[in-house]
């Protein structure tokens, strides 16, 4: 099951980027804000940045 998402990023790119970002979601079978988080987790990892990982939502509940 998905996480929760519990809050938004605006932010402003140039076109090329966002398209370009909207293609390598598609190619991996994922929504543009899953293909942008996973790449701010692996940046964050390379770099050594920690990044906490967010709770269940239902704590106890197998299915998250």
């Amino acid at each position: 099951m998905a996480k929760t998402k519990v809050s938004t990023l605006n932010l402003r790119i140039e076109p090329g980027i966002k398209e370009a970002v909207r293609e390598a979601a598609a190619r991996e079978h994922r929504s543009v804000a899953n293909m942008v988080e996973m790449l701010i987790r692996r940046h964050c990892e390379q770099a050594g940045i920690s990044v906490p990982e967010q709770s269940e939502p239902f704590p106890g509940n197998p299915h998250g």
